[in-house]
């Protein structure tokens, strides 16, 4: 789920249907091309999920500090070529550094947690878990963006953490602990998403990129060799993979919210609770119980819902707006 981060950025490939603020001309093109918008997000649902599939299956073998760390440089790696030949020096001039270390750590931090909740939880049960993001994105927008939240989202809100729960099933002995994991991911991506919206106003979105794979991939270079476990040449290849995987998948998202608008996108980003219980099945032989699929379905209905009372609030506000000026 939680990927690296693509400008301006979208997410944690773990945290849920956030999507990023790609800037200026792609409004343009939103009504023309929306097929290709939705191909490009089922597309980068699928490189997600075979990202955590990977990740998933290396961590049965190696530290989860290791895998971070390969598939966060081996995306880094891919960088200069996702940027089209722009100078990196002068990208990574920033107005307000302390900010992108925060937010790049905590995307950073949402990884790990996810990987880490891999190691022990079927992919499709943390997948389902992690997808609350967006709805404590809501929450936590009032206190710390100051925005307004009405009853229909706080409702949708509410719903969604009791899917949680009816996934998590706390009291009946059926939960193992790490299922707190996803839920502590969620919140590393929703604080992660909080500032990229502070820093979308001082900083453009290649430098907002750059730093979130930059102080990853040095963070974790930096305590790697504590844990290092030497990888065979099959493990090399399915971590060069994960890297690669992450980057196709944010090119793939940036160019879909390019191509279409985000309400017409939102319902499809949760097409990649579809492949990684596909891939869960195919891969590991799990496949999620009644229970879990029950408060999946719940937690995407609530997520769907908020994004679209977004889109509705938003409308409104620029018809108010554009009214006022007229």
């Amino acid at each position: 789920m939680v990927r690296g981060a693509a400008p301006h950025e979208a997410n944690s490939e773990h945290a849920g249907p956030t999507p990023p603020v790609v800037g200026g001309a792609a409004a343009e093109t939103w009504t023309a091309t929306p097929r290709t918008g939705i191909v490009l997000i089922l597309a980068t649902g699928l490189f997600f999920s075979l990202l955590d599939t990977i990740a998933k299956y290396l961590a049965a073998d190696y530290p989860v500090i290791q895998v971070v760390w390969a598939r966060y440089l081996f995306q880094m790696l891919m960088v200069p070529f996702m940027l089209g030949g722009v100078n990196v020096a002068r990208v990574l001039r920033t107005n307000n550094l302390p900010l992108q270390i925060v937010r790049s750590l905590f995307l950073l931090g949402a990884t790990a947690f996810f990987f880490t909740a891999l190691r022990f939880l079927p992919l499709a049960d943390a997948t389902a878990i992690g997808f609350v993001a967006p709805l404590l994105l809501t929450a936590l927008s009032i206190p710390m963006l100051g925005e307004r939240v009405g009853l229909r989202r706080w409702s949708a809100v509410i719903a969604g953490f009791i899917g949680a729960l009816v996934i998590i099933r706390p009291g009946l002995g059926v939960a193992h602990w790490a299922v707190v994991l996803p839920l502590a991911t969620a919140l590393c991506f929703s604080l992660y998403q909080i500032t990229t919206r502070l820093l979308s106003t001082v900083d453009s979105p290649r430098t907002t990129f750059v730093y979130t794979g930059l102080v990853g991939t040095l963070v974790m270079t930096a305590v790697v060799p504590f844990v290092w476990r030497p990888p065979s040449a099959a493990a090399w290849g399915l971590m060069v993979c994960a890297g690669v995987l992450g980057g196709v998948g944010h090119y793939c998202l940036i160019k879909a919210y390019q191509r279409t608008a985000a309400s017409v996108l939102a319902p499809f980003t949760f097409s990649t609770m579809v492949w990684v219980t596909l891939l869960g099945l195919v891969v590991f032989g799990d496949f999620p119980d009644g229970p879990t699929l029950v408060g999946a379905l719940i937690i995407i209905a609530s997520g769907v819902y908020v994004l679209y009372r977004e889109g509705v609030v938003k409308r409104r506000t620029r018809e108010r707006d554009t009214a006022a000026r007229q």
